[in-house]
Formats: structure tokens, sequence, C-alpha cells
């Protein structure tokens, strides 16, 4: 699987908007972020994903060279809010730019996409499988009539056996 082009320094809109979907979707991923998510209070976790996504766009348009006051502009946030992601001073902020500096190091922070996307069955697995299936339709099937005629002879023979008894008893 072909691995996704990671602008660090983004030059227009798309390359902005590809930095900050990796830098929340890598952050989001890591083992350590879902740990503190489970454990902390539910209520909490639309709050975690909203700041992580603010400083994500933060420190993309930063990395862009955007001033901060049309950082805030475009995210529709305070200065303050956003000087405070882009420097570390929020959890958010440092564990986006925890994922910036994995990613200019060339570690991979999508890797759970990649293994969940190399672990999808071929065509031919998907043949063979569905041909199983079938095949195994026919045999329940085929076992499903014995089943029924064995029933069938059963209940004859209770029947005659409740006749035998009937006229032994008269």
């Amino acid at each position: 699987m072909s691995e996704i082009e990671v602008p660090l320094k983004p030059l227009g809109r798309e390359d902005i908007q590809k930095l900050e979907a990796v830098l929340l979707l890598g952050t989001v991923s890591r083992k350590d972020v879902i740990e503190k998510m489970r454990i902390g209070d539910p209520k909490d976790r639309i709050t975690w994903i909203d700041s992580l996504a603010v400083a994500a766009g933060a420190l993309a348009r930063e990395k862009a060279g955007m001033s901060i006051s049309r950082i805030a502009d475009e995210l529709g946030r305070g200065e303050q809010t956003i000087r405070a992601h882009l420097t570390g001073k929020t959890e958010a902020g440092k564990l986006i730019r925890e994922t910036y500096e994995m990613l200019l190091k060339g570690e991979k922070v999508l890797t759970f996409i990649f293994k969940e996307a190399e672990e999808l069955p071929s065509k031919e697995e998907i043949e063979k499988l569905k041909n199983e299936i079938e095949k195994e339709r026919k045999e329940k099937n085929e076992i499903q009539e014995k089943l029924n005629k064995m029933q069938d002879k059963i209940e004859n023979v209770i029947k005659t056996l409740e006749q035998i008894i009937s006229q032994l008893k008269a």
C-alpha cells in the first residue's frame, strides 16, 4: 500500500488540510492518547477532540507561515488560545507537537490505517470463501432433507408401535 505524502511545510490549502488531518488522526490514534481519553470523563472526550483539532489546525497553519491572528480567524478561536496550543501550554498542543516531531523523524503515525488496509482479503480469497459458503449451504440442505426423512420414518414407527400397543390391549 502506498504511503500518504505529508507536507511538513505546507504550501497551500490542500497541504495544510493534509498536515492537519494527519496530525489529528495520528495523535488520536496514539496509544497514550487513547488511554488518556479512555480513563477520562466521557463528557470531556468531545472537548478533547475539539482541542486536538484546533491544535492540529493551528500547527499546520503555523508551519505554512500564517500569522497567529489569521490562524485565530480561520479557526474561529482567540489568539490567546492559538498561542497556548502552539507554545505547548495546553495538553492538546503538546500532543499535536509530539506527533509533528514524530513526522519530522520519519516515524509513521498512521500505521493502523495501512495495517487494516493490508489485511483486507484479495478477490481470490473472497471468491474462495463464497464458494465454501455455497458448498456448506448445499451440505446443510442435504442434511436437513435427510433429517426430515428420518423424522418421517420415526413418526411412522411411532404410529405403528401405537397401533400394535392398542391391539395388544384389546
